[in-house]
């Protein structure tokens, strides 16, 4: 295995535009105070990326997965985020057993 310094150049920019990103974002941050619609913007965010990342899991892979994101679904109208992730992975694993 060689190492070529063309990818290395690539990845290590890569690491270096992804860190200065995520600082800028830290600090960018904490320098105001969202209120009022920004506010639940910002509070709106993790959900979103997490049904983003879900939603095409749960939509393409089979029937287990799409009933397990269903029952998900309805425990987190009543549980804590803990909660509904293990009332959905025992749901995948139920429902795979079984169909």
């Amino acid at each position: 295995m060689t190492l070529n310094p063309l990818a290395l150049a690539a990845i290590l920019a890569m690491t270096a535009v992804t860190y200065v990103t995520r600082i800028g974002g830290i600090l960018l941050a904490s320098r105001f105070s969202p209120r009022g619609r920004a506010r639940a913007a910002f509070d709106a965010i993790p959900p979103a990326v997490l049904a983003a990342v879900i939603a095409p899991t749960a939509l393409t892979t089979g029937w287990p997965e799409t009933l397990a994101a269903a029952i998900a679904l309805m425990a987190a109208i009543r549980l804590p985020l803990l909660g509904t992730i293990g009332v959905g992975v025992a749901a995948v694993v139920l429902l795979r057993a079984y169909l």
